[in-house]
């Protein structure tokens, strides 16, 4: 149950936030992985549960640590856009779409970051369920 973990856009947010929702499946279905994860009494012999439940565990830490990479990496990159622009700002007082496009950039970061506490909120939520 691999998400994606290509390169994200930060570009565009409503791709930003496309990538993290589908990113984020694994912990929505965490519930319906254990359920299945763990053998019935007809499929004990079948099916190791100790390997399962370290896989689904290893697969929960990847995607986790490969959305929180990928959340920094963007808030990272915009933040460099918003310095650039404010540095354009400060040579260029009355261009006013400069200054529409740093207000854009800055609303986006803002953004961005506030993904990192829904992130801390998805991922608690994931470990109180598999603990």
């Amino acid at each position: 149950m691999a998400a994606p973990s290509g390169a994200a856009s930060c570009e565009d947010f409503a791709e930003f936030q496309e990538l993290l929702r589908v990113m984020r499946t694994i912990d929505d279905r965490i519930v319906h992985e254990l359920n299945t994860t763990i053998p019935t009494a007809s499929f004990v012999g079948k099916v190791d549960p100790g390997q399962t439940c370290k896989e689904l565990y290893q697969s929960l830490m990847d995607a986790h640590t490969n959305r929180e990479r990928i959340i920094k990496n963007c808030i990272s990159q915009t933040s460099a856009v918003v310095k650039t622009l404010k540095e354009e700002r400060e040579k260029a007082h009355e261009d006013a779409s400069l200054l529409k496009q740093l207000r854009k950039e800055q609303t986006k970061l803002k953004l961005m970051q506030s993904e990192l506490n829904v992130e801390e909120v998805v991922n608690d939520r994931s470990w109180k369920v598999l603990s």
